[in-house]
């Protein structure tokens, strides 16, 4: 079997490391490289690497859509990244950049009065009409997606998720413990009402640290359409089963035996993602959407784009671990989404 290396043998160097030893990793790199990750299940395999990269004062980038993942690399490598003048940013990828680039965008619209921001994923079809007003479906959540893309959204579900608000009234807000699909969130954009399942996303992460007057943060992933709400129960029903180590190991395995595990997705997939910023009675302040390809599309330009931003002499990124919108600043994120196809939709596009 061909394999990537094999292809690009005659003209890149390529070495062959153990992706589960950190310190063979380190050995490898050095404080110019830019790492772009692809190791997953990322909470199973990907902690070498990112750990590498910290101590190599490497850029770093993954593919992850692994909530905890993003948030261990954030407890437990930022000290070590901003040491070493490293620049760590998980999850650059259609999970979470342009969540955190929606949700960036409407609090600076809203302005200082906003406080909450409300982010969800969504994914539409193309050559179905407008695809801002097209409604998806469970059958989309299967034929839009591959098979590791569910093995993943299964085995996150018996993972440990986390959510951004003040623990109890009075309170400052921080990251909170909190089961995905614990609450659902119902965005109404361009004549359409799309309900999401609270997911953990990056948004948690790296939007209070750029905008500090945050009070909570909310992420929802609206792929299920009308199932949305029965997916949600079922999750809570099941949420006391997977306490159990055995249960949640069984369930890993079962994921990885789905069916249809090597079909590729159907082409005409694409993304929507939505934020809303309101104030401090809920009230809606700004709304901003972006559309763009399907999301492994996207996810591939803009691991590409960022990779070559950080390569280049001149780049400037923040040390440490950050949010794609920190690590870069909102209007050079704005500028490498709009590279990757991502764009920003006109208020008139989403009345029609």
């Amino acid at each position: 079997m061909l394999t990537l290396a094999d292809r690009f043998e005659a003209e890149l160097p390529v070495a062959e490391v153990d992706v589960t030893s950190s310190a063979r990793l380190t050995r490898l790199l050095g404080p110019s490289d830019v790492v772009v990750s692809t190791i997953g299940p990322f909470m199973q395999l990907g902690m070498a690497t990112v750990t590498a990269a910290a101590r190599a004062g490497a850029r770093y980038f993954d593919s992850t859509g692994e909530g905890p993942f993003a948030r261990r690399v954030l407890l437990e490598l930022d000290s070590v990244a901003a040491a070493r003048g490293a620049t760590l940013v998980p999850a650059f990828g259609y999970d979470y950049v342009p969540g955190n680039l929606a949700g960036a965008l409407a609090l600076e619209q809203a302005g200082e009065r906003a406080c909450h921001v409300e982010i969800g994923y969504f994914i539409t079809r193309s050559g179905r009409g407008s695809e801002l007003h097209y409604r998806s479906t469970l059958r989309d959540s299967w034929d839009l997606t591959t098979g590791g893309t569910r093995q993943t959204l299964v085995a996150a579900a018996a993972e440990d998720g986390f959510a951004y608000r003040s623990p109890r009234p009075g309170a400052s807000s921080r990251l909170v413990d909190e089961r995905a699909a614990k609450r659902v969130l119902t965005f109404r954009y361009a004549g359409v009402r799309r309900p999401a399942i609270t997911v953990p996303g990056t948004e948690h992460l790296g939007l209070p640290e750029v905008f500090p007057r945050l009070e909570s943060v909310e992420v929802g992933m609206g792929w299920l359409g009308r199932w949305t709400r029965p997916v949600q129960i079922a999750a809570m029903l099941q949420a006391p089963l997977l306490r159990s180590a055995k249960v949640r190991a069984a369930l890993t395995r079962w994921s990885g035996r789905l069916p249809g595990a090597h079909r590729e997705p159907d082409t005409d997939g694409r993304s929507l993602v939505i934020a809303v910023a309101r104030d401090g009675h809920g009230r809606p302040l700004a709304t901003t959407a972006l559309t763009g390809p399907d999301p492994y599309e996207m996810t591939g330009s803009l691991l590409a784009w960022g990779a070559v931003h950080a390569a280049a002499p001149d780049a400037v990124l923040k040390p440490g671990v950050h949010g794609p919108v920190a690590a870069f600043g909102l209007d050079t994120l704005r500028l490498g989404a709009a590279e990757a196809g991502v764009h920003e939709v006109d208020g008139a596009s989403a009345r029609r």
